[in-house]
């Protein structure tokens, strides 16, 4: 499923490849196996004395939602994270100045008995079907993931390949971003649920291929935003932890290049979400855009 592109990669054939469906798989990035580092002594000295992928064993859901969400936006404000991150992207052979990335994202999922009917929360529960691009109607987006502890076809997501160009009947024509930001910037990320941040299947597909995402902490995993994909329903007896974040080079989206729209019908688009990976400027500003978030397409 994977190729595994020559580092430093050039930018247009990266991108391109990525466009037309292609899973990148870097697995040799030392900023990477840095920031895996990183991540696991910040959750080790957190969780302490207790392993971070059986965390799930020793907190009862509300507090794990507590704690999450905390860990989270200290990841995310981390300035050694963010380093981190525009080194991968370097590494890679991707200019940080003519990348702009959203959110870095530290995901918990813990193991869950599906018996247990316990709330679909924002950061513990497993994803559900979607392409990233139903919602932010982006499509020279492309997503970034790692795991920071060893995974299986358990505990991971899954890709849909055979979808690449298949549409699929989903509410994305509905989906509400202004409102949804709205509400973020009022209430706090967590009065989010788990399925109110991304549109989602309006009936049931066959979805075809499932393609279960297994590499190495410490290897990163590079696809497009329109692919399809999910969570893999957790029930391994450990919780899987990971990384990721979404990124867009500039120059394509100033040129309108991207993968294919088969099914994406968001009236908006959504740029200010995305910030210069080198300085955090706003993409907005960078391509002289109103400073409205979101911007709605036309």
């Amino acid at each position: 499923m994977y190729s595994s592109p020559a580092v430093p990669v050039s930018p247009r054939d990266f991108h391109d490849r990525i466009y037309q469906g292609k899973v990148a798989r870097f697995a040799d990035l030392a900023p990477m196996r840095d920031l895996v580092a990183f991540t696991r002594g910040m959750l080790e000295e957190v969780f302490a004395p207790h392993a971070p992928v059986e965390i799930h064993r020793h907190l009862p859901h509300d507090r794990q939602v507590e704690v999450f969400a905390e860990i989270e936006k200290n990841f995310a404000r981390s300035d050694t994270v963010k380093r981190l991150w525009a080194g991968v992207f370097e590494a890679a052979g991707l200019d940080p100045t003519l990348l702009v990335r959203d959110r870095l994202h530290l995901r918990f999922q813990p193991h869950q008995d599906p018996a247990a009917g316990l709330p679909r929360s924002r950061n513990t529960s497993t994803v559900a079907f979607h392409r990233d691009t139903w919602g932010s109607n982006l499509y020279a987006q492309t997503n970034w993931w790692t795991p920071v502890y060893p995974i299986t076809e358990g505990r991971t997501f899954a890709l849909y390949p055979d979808l690449w160009t298949q549409a699929v009947p989903n509410t994305s024509a509905s989906f509400d971003l202004e409102a949804l930001l709205a509400r973020a910037r009022t209430e706090g990320r967590h009065s989010l649920g788990a399925d109110d941040a991304i549109p989602h299947l309006a009936e049931a597909v066959d979805v075809g291929r499932v393609e279960p995402v297994v590499i190495e902490p410490g290897e990163v995993i590079a696809f497009s935003s329109a692919h399809a994909h999910a969570g893999v329903g957790n029930t391994t007896g450990l919780t899987r932890i990971s990384l990721e974040t979404r990124t867009l080079w500039i120059e394509d989206v100033r040129a309108g290049r991207g993968a294919p729209n088969v099914d994406g019908h968001a009236p908006w688009m959504a740029p200010g979400l995305f910030r210069r990976a080198s300085d955090g400027e706003k993409l907005t500003a960078l391509l002289g855009w109103r400073e409205l978030e979101p911007y709605r397409r036309g």
